[in-house]
């Protein structure tokens, strides 16, 4: 008999959260660089979600996003 799993269910618009290398791929570049842009203060600080799980807040990313264009 398999065990059943729960079906996740989509997090709420605003609550979306992504990994070192889902923001490393949106920004097409390492996801080593992702953290070194977060240590030097360059980029929004990451969120520990747990002991092994360290997440970038989507609206974070976009806030920051909008930052850089205003900047230019």
């Amino acid at each position: 008999m398999a065990a059943k799993t729960k079906r996740q269910t989509p997090p709420k618009p605003g609550n979306e959260f992504l990994s070192a290398d889902q923001a490393a791929n949106r920004y097409g570049v390492h996801r080593a660089s992702i953290y070194r842009w977060a240590k030097e203060s360059a980029f929004p600080a990451p969120i520990k979600l747990g002991p092994n799980v360290t997440r970038w807040a989507l609206a974070d990313l976009e806030a920051w996003e909008k930052s850089q264009r205003e900047a230019s």
